[in-house]
């Protein structure tokens, strides 16, 4: 029986194969989309298989967790343009119920040298699942949603790895960047914490904000080691005016 991370593999590798079957991952009669852009059910898939035919797609898997109903991914897209993506699917019996993703344009490599996508890969310490999706949702309410940055050195490692195009390493640019100082003009505002999926060492926490006044939803990706973050990966999407979704789920 394939496990939830390979079927999450299955259905996405399926827009690049154009292979009808990777649908079958999906049960269409549960599916919940959460995508602004893609109608429900077999409908949106569909479409969404058709639209994306037409680009000559790429699907490149970066890395690939697995959380109890839950699988997620880090991807490099190639849909006529790079793209940095996550993706999360919810599954029951073996088929993918729910689904809810962040995609942002290529960009990068930022002030340190480092690309969206790149870096540590292997996942360990899977003893220290919980211990670390605890310490990630601590950090986020703490620090990035009520702006305790006092207490980021209790979180994030000194010479943090950072691989958001808007920062350099370390810590005193996440904290110039959070704190709207930075060279780059860029601000993050952080307002609800929805889900933190974790896997051993990595953690994924989705949040809504706004980024530079733009209503926004943050996946933000971190690497744990010794107790402190040690590396950053995220994306970041505006959330569309409520007219313009195709499906009344949600974006979070």
């Amino acid at each position: 029986m394939e496990t939830k991370r390979e079927l999450l593999q299955r259905f996405l590798k399926g827009l690049e194969t154009g292979d009808a079957m990777a649908a079958a991952v999906v049960n269409e009669e549960k599916y919940i989309q959460h995508n602004p852009q893609t109608h429900e059910g077999s409908e949106g898939i569909a479409d969404l298989f058709a639209r994306l035919s037409k680009t000559s797609p790429k699907v490149t898997f970066k890395r690939v967790f697995e959380d109890g109903d839950f699988a997620f991914a880090h991807i490099e897209y190639d849909f006529s343009s790079l793209r940095a993506a996550f993706e999360v699917f919810r599954f029951e019996d073996g088929k993918a119920v729910e689904h809810w993703d962040n995609i942002q344009p290529l960009r990068g490599p930022n002030l340190s040298g480092r690309g969206m996508l790149d870096g540590h890969t292997e996942v360990t310490d899977l003893e220290k699942t919980e211990e670390n999706r605890a310490a990630s949702s601590m950090f986020v309410t703490d620090v990035l949603i009520k702006r305790r940055f006092d207490r980021l050195a209790d979180f994030v490692a000194e010479d943090l790895k950072q691989h958001n195009p808007d920062m350099a390493d370390g810590i005193v640019a996440l904290k110039n960047v959070l704190e709207g100082t930075s060279e780059s003009g860029a601000k993050f505002v952080y307002k609800h914490l929805y889900r933190v999926l974790a896997e051993g060492n990595f953690v994924l926490c989705v949040c809504e904000g706004e980024r530079i006044g733009v209503h926004s939803s943050f996946y933000d990706l971190y690497r744990w080691d010794a107790d402190r973050i040690v590396e950053h990966w995220s994306t970041i999407e505006a959330v569309p005016p409520r007219e313009e979704w195709k499906n009344d789920n949600g974006r979070f």
